[in-house]
This record gives structure tokens, sequence and C-alpha cells, in this order.
């Protein structure tokens, strides 16, 4: 069945197996969330401008928005963490396909079915599930801070589905360029760099550069809302790794939320793969 995928929908699978791995090397990584949030987009920056020295002439006024809300995405989704449990925090960001699902046929001209809103329920129950006995109304402030990042993460998906014709890959650039300026004043001093830099250079290039690269490529053919419920196995995924390492053992009803949410996701591949998006020009939105 993995054979009936189209390249797109594999690279967003890619995409979000490399995304997940941050919940294991930002545990590695003594520092703060925000120092980290800093350096990692830092490398990601620095990274992309010289694999890809082209986008850096690319950035346009019309980057600007998307590249606000991938800042805000990573800074709100740190300070939720902070502040909520990691739970609240990763659960209340994958409201993302909710919005995507009520902006898109205004700001896209994407239609959404009545089968994309059951898809969206399934998929965010199964994560419901996964972290059932982890949820809690612990942390007001981190709670809005996460309700916050998935509105800025919906955001930063359709406003890299609107650059299609143009570059997504701009918008990430300036975005992170924008995430380590306001961190800076929380990098200094830097502490145990022997220790923590191989973890840091890791997490900016192989959990952020490279998968928001596959993802700009990918989002140039499949829908925003398809690329949302394909992503949402990353919450799924993030404490596996964990599990993994620790050798935890997943309690029941997190097994069954997690099946859940990936046959939600590879529904959704599916169809997503029968349905591949042409690049054209962005609607005017």
């Amino acid at each position: 069945m993995l054979f009936s995928l189209n390249k797109y929908v594999l690279l967003l699978i890619a995409t979000a197996i490399l995304w997940s791995l941050g919940g294991v090397l930002i545990k590695s990584i003594d520092w703060t969330p925000v120092a980290i949030a800093g350096s990692r987009s830092l490398i990601a920056a620095l990274v992309i401008s010289l694999v890809m020295p082209g986008v850096l002439q690319k950035i346009s006024r019309q980057s600007v928005p998307g590249a606000f809300a991938y800042a805000a995405t990573v800074i709100l989704f740190v300070v939720a963490t902070k502040l909520t449990t990691a739970a609240n925090a990763i659960f209340l960001q994958y409201t993302a396909p909710i919005y995507i699902a009520m902006i898109g046929p205004w700001f896209l001209r994407e239609s959404t079915s009545w089968q994309d809103w059951l898809l969206i329920l399934l998929a965010l129950a199964g994560v419901a599930l996964f972290f059932l006995d982890q949820l809690s109304l612990q942390g007001l402030s981190g709670i809005v801070a996460a309700l916050g990042s998935g509105f800025s993460f919906a955001w930063l998906t359709i406003l890299m589905r609107h650059q299609r014709a143009a570059s997504p890959e701009a918008v990430v650039l300036l975005g992170n360029v924008i995430t380590f300026l306001f961190a800076l004043p929380w990098m200094f001093p830097v502490t145990k760099i022997e220790q923590n830099g191989p973890w840091l250079l890791v997490l900016g290039i192989v959990q952020l550069t490279i998968p928001y690269l596959i993802y700009s490529a990918a989002i140039r053919h499949v829908r925003a809302l398809d690329a949302s419920i394909i992503g949402i196995i990353e919450p799924i995924l993030n404490p596996i790794w964990v599990m993994l390492v620790t050798n935890e053992r997943p309690a029941f009803w997190s097994i069954v939320g997690g099946s859940i949410v990936l046959a939600t996701t590879l529904a959704r591949s599916l169809i997503a793969s029968r349905n591949e998006q042409p690049i054209g020009n962005p609607p005017n939105g």
C-alpha cells in the first residue's frame, strides 16, 4: 500500500518523522527552551543560506507574514511547553487542521469536505486518547500559548502553500532569522558548549532544516489541509522515541490512540496521493 503514495506525500511523512525527533534531542541539551529554539534557528538559517544561497534573493514582502507565523509557532510552542504539560502543548498545537479547514476555502480556495472534517476529528480523538492520562488544565497561560501555537502553525502552512509558486523556502529562512533575533537575549552566557554543541547541530540540521526544506518542496503539490493532517503523526511519534530510549511501555489507550492517528494519516495520505495539486499562481487572498 505504501507504493500507492506519491513522492510528495512521502516527503510529508518524512517531515513528520524528522520533526518528531525534537523531544528526544531537546532533552539531551542542558539549556533553557528559548535558548535552544534560538540556537537551532540560527543553525538552520546558516545551513539554508549556505546550501541554497539563491533563497536569500527570493525573500520579499510576501515572505514576511509566513516568516512571522513560523517564528510565532516555534516561540509559542516553547513557551507552552514551559508553562503547561508537554502533552497539552503538542495536543493543542495540532488543532491546526481545524483552523486550516476553516481558513483554507477562503484564503486558498481549497475546499473542505465533510470527509475532511471526519478525518480531522478522528485524528484529534486519537491524539487525545494517546495522551489520555497526561492532558490536564494545568497552566492556563501555557494552554493559551499552545492554542496560539496551533493557530500560528495553521497560518504557517497556509502561507507556505500560498507561496508555492514563489519560494516557501524563503519563508522558512526568514522565519528562522526572526526566531533567532527574538531568542538572542536568552542565549547568553553560552554554557557547556562541548556537551550541548553536537546535539544542537543535530537538532538544527536534522530536526529543523532538512524537514522544513522537504516540507517546502511538498507543500507546492499537496493541499494545506492534507499536509496538516498527514503531519499529525508527529505528536504520536515524538513520545514513542522517548519510550524506546527509556524502555517505557505504552499504556493501552496510547496504543489505541496511536493506531487511530496512524490509520487516519494513511487514509489522508492515500487520498492526497490521488489528488496531487499542480504548482500554480496562488489565488488572490
